[in-house]
C-alpha cells in the first residue's frame, strides 16, 4: 500500500512517527497523524485545513488532543457515556493522576522494561491508512495524498474526528473544498 503514497503522505506517516517519539508513546496513534497533518504546508491536506480555518483553532486542537492523552484516549462523547453511568471520569484522572503523576493513564510508560523502543502503528491508525486507500480509490484518485489521510481521519470514531468535527471540518466539508461543490478547491 505505501508504494501509492504520495510524498506529502508519506511524509505524514514519517511525521508522526516523530510525533508519538516526542510524546514518549509506545504506539502511533491517530492524534499523532492529525498533529503531522496540522504542522504541514503547501500539501493539499494544508491547504484544505487552512481553507476550514485552521489557523484560528489549531492550537487549542492540539490543547484537546493533550487533554484526551491524558483521559487514557477517552473522547468527549465517551466520557459524557461513562458519566451517564454515574462515572466521573474527571475525578478519576485526578485521583490516578494524584497517586502517579500526571500524565499516569496516557499509556505512554515511560520506563521501557522489554520494549524495544521500536514504535509501531495502533490498530485506529492503521485503520485510518487503511480507510485513505478506499478513499482515494472512491474519489478516482491514483495515489494517496496527505488529503486522504485527513478524510479519514474526519470519518473515523474517535477524540481526533471530534476535535475536527467542532470546528466544522468534515468529510462533507475536506469533500467540497478538495473536490469542489463549494467557493474552494485544492489545487
Amino acid at each position: 500500500m505505501f508504494e501509492r503514497f504520495t510524498q506529502d503522505a508519506r511524509e505524514v506517516v514519517r511525521g508522526a512517527v516523530d510525533r508519538c517519539e516526542e510524546a514518549g508513546a509506545r504506539t502511533i496513534g491517530v492524534e499523532h497523524l492529525l498533529l503531522t497533518l496540522l504542522e504541514r504546508e503547501g500539501s493539499r491536506g494544508a491547504f484544505a485545513l487552512a481553507a476550514l480555518g485552521a489557523d484560528r483553532w489549531r492550537d487549542s486542537v492540539r490543547e484537546e488532543l493533550a487533554e484526551a492523552r491524558r483521559r487514557a484516549g477517552l473522547s468527549r462523547a465517551e466520557a459524557d457515556a461513562l458519566a451517564g453511568l454515574g462515572i466521573d471520569v474527571a475525578e478519576i484522572v485526578s485521583r490516578v493522576e494524584e497517586a502517579h503523576g500526571v500524565g499516569a493513564l496516557s499509556g505512554d510508560g515511560r520506563d521501557k522494561g522489554w520494549w524495544s523502543g521500536r514504535r509501531s502503528f495502533g490498530r485506529e491508525a492503521k485503520d485510518v491508512l487503511e480507510r485513505s486507500l478506499r478513499i482515494a480509490v472512491a474519489h478516482r484518485d491514483r495515489h494517496i495524498g496527505d488529503e486522504h489521510i485527513l478524510l479519514a481521519v474526519t470519518v473515523m470514531p474517535g477524540v481526533s474526528g471530534e476535535v475536527l468535527a467542532d470546528r466544522g471540518v468534515t468529510y462533507e466539508a475536506l469533500t467540497r473544498v478538495l473536490y469542489g461543490g463549494g467557493e474552494l478547491r485544492a489545487g
